[in-house]
């Protein structure tokens, strides 16, 4: 069931990243893109979320619950 992949490696390595920057450079996002303080947080969080899928897609593991769903929802 489980299978590793060097190309779910690199996209997660990628995907990672992106969320990194948005923790590091989460104040600067908010201001330019959304209201300012009241966003800080919130941009931080959802940075952290991006890492956190990140890193499960950089160990293959984000095909386990696609596989759950995709069974549950066609097969007979």
């Amino acid at each position: 069931m489980y299978e590793f992949s060097i190309e779910s490696l690199f996209l997660g390595l990628i995907i990672l990243a992106i969320g990194a920057a948005m923790v590091a450079y989460h104040q600067k996002l908010a201001d330019h893109l959304a209201s300012g303080v009241s966003s800080y947080d919130r941009f931080r969080f959802w940075g952290l979320i991006v890492c956190g899928v990140g890193i499960a897609i950089m160990l293959s593991l984000h095909t386990i619950p696609l596989n759950w769903l995709v069974n549950s929802l066609f097969v007979r």
